[in-house]
């Protein structure tokens, strides 16, 4: 019965290592891809469009790069399970600029006082996002943060984000300028979002 005992627990105390072993080399594994993320040059997604002398970029930030950019490359256990319950968020960098470095909330560009438009990037620009999946589904905004400048500026930057797309679907994005009034603005993203 003792040999039985000591043999269950070599048995365990096996099993235990082979998991830690196990464990630190998918943690060694995932911190080196995300490195590679760190320093891949995830903005090599961007698509821009220009209408008249304002130019419309978009780029799709890879949700494991949020991650990375808010929890630091320390942590990449937490980072993967927060990937793995936010997977189907997706989240775009959208940057607006003047050709012409003029600032872009004046009334020249947005026919509204400068307040009023400000007002405008800062909370109701969300309604003028969406996006469309390829099988036709349509997606409304979920949020939009505005990366704020102090003073006049040439270039406005917003983070757009969408919830509940499968990170398989391709994605176009589609932005409504009512602020500029250029209308439709189409962003194709032909790939999938990056993987890790």
């Amino acid at each position: 019965m003792k040999a039985a005992s000591k043999f269950l627990l070599l048995s365990l105390a096996l099993v235990s290592n082979s998991c830690k072993d196990e464990k630190t080399v998918a943690e060694d594994d995932l911190h080196f891809r995300l490195q590679n993320l760190e320093n891949a040059g995830w903005k090599s997604k961007n698509i821009t469009q220009r209408i008249d002398d304002i130019s419309y970029g978009a780029t799709e930030v890879p949700i494991q790069y949020y991650l990375l950019k808010e929890i630091g490359s320390d942590k990449p256990m937490v980072i993967d399970s927060l990937y793995r319950v936010n997977k189907s968020e997706r989240v775009f960098e959208v940057v607006f600029s003047q050709d012409d470095m003029k600032d872009l909330l004046s009334e020249e560009f947005t026919h509204m006082d400068y307040q009023s438009a400000a007002k405008y990037l800062s909370f109701n620009i969300q309604e003028d996002f969406y996006a469309v999946t390829n099988k036709n589904d349509t997606v409304r905004c979920s949020g939009v943060t505005l990366e704020r400048n102090p003073g006049a500026s040439a270039q406005s930057k917003v983070m757009v984000f969408f919830s509940d797309i499968n990170p398989n679907q391709q994605l176009q994005l589609i932005y409504n300028d009512r602020l500029f009034g250029k209308g439709l603005v189409k962003f194709k993203f032909k790939e999938t979002t990056i993987k890790l």
